[in-house]
C-alpha cells in the first residue's frame, strides 16, 4: 500500500479538479453569488466612497476570485496529471526503493495540497481581501515546492538509474 498510495493521492487530486468543473457546469452561479455576497461584507470596499470607485473594485475583484476558483481547477487536474505521469516514470527507474517513495511522495503530495492555495484564497478572499487570504493559506502554496522537490528527485533518478521495460 505504501508504493500505491502516491498514485492515489494523485489521482484523488484529480478528481478535486474535475468535481468543481462538474459544479461549475451545473451551477457557476454558486460560486459567482458567493463571490458577490462576501464582497459586499468586505468592510475596506464597502468603506469606499466614490460610488463609482466602489463599484470599479467590486468588479475587479469578483473577476479575480472567480479566477482563483478556476484555478483551484486547472492546477489541481494539472498538477495532479503532471503528478501521476511523473509516477508511472519513476515506477520504470530501477533505482533505491525508498529514494524513489521519497520522491514520489513529494510529488503527489505537494501536487494534491497544492492546488488549495487557490481555492481557499476565491472561498475566503472576498471577506478578508485576496492577499490576506493568500497569506492565511499560504502553507498550501508552500506544497508546489514538496511537489518541485519531488519532480527533481524523479529527474535526478531518471538521469542516474536505467530504465526497465518490466515493471519491479
Amino acid at each position: 500500500m505504501t508504493e500505491k498510495l502516491p498514485y492515489l493521492i494523485s489521482i484523488l487530486g484529480m478528481v478535486g479538479g474535475i468535481l468543481i468543473a462538474i459544479l461549475f457546469g451545473i451551477n457557476e452561479d454558486l460560486f459567482k453569488d458567493k463571490i458577490a455576497q462576501d464582497l459586499r461584507s468586505n468592510s475596506k470596499i464597502q468603506g469606499i466612497e466614490d460610488p463609482v470607485k466602489q463599484t470599479d473594485k467590486l468588479e475587479a475583484e469578483k473577476a479575480k476570485l472567480w479566477r482563483y476558483f478556476q484555478r483551484y481547477h486547472f492546477h489541481a487536474t494539472g498538477v495532479g496529471s503532471m503528478s501521476l505521469a511523473l509516477l508511472i516514470f519513476l515506477s520504470f527507474v530501477q533505482g533505491p526503493k525508498n529514494l524513489k517513495l521519497v520522491s514520489a511522495y513529494l510529488t503527489s503530495i505537494g501536487g494534491i495540497f497544492y492546488p488549495y492555495v487557490w481555492f481557499f484564497a476565491a472561498m475566503y478572499g472576498g471577506i478578508m481581501g485576496r492577499s490576506e487570504a493568500k497569506e492565511a493559506f499560504a502553507i498550501f502554496g508552500y506544497c508546489g515546492g514538496l511537489f518541485l522537490l519531488g519532480t527533481i528527485g524523479i529527474l535526478l533518478l531518471g538521469i542516474k538509474y536505467p530504465l526497465s521495460t518490466v515493471r519491479e
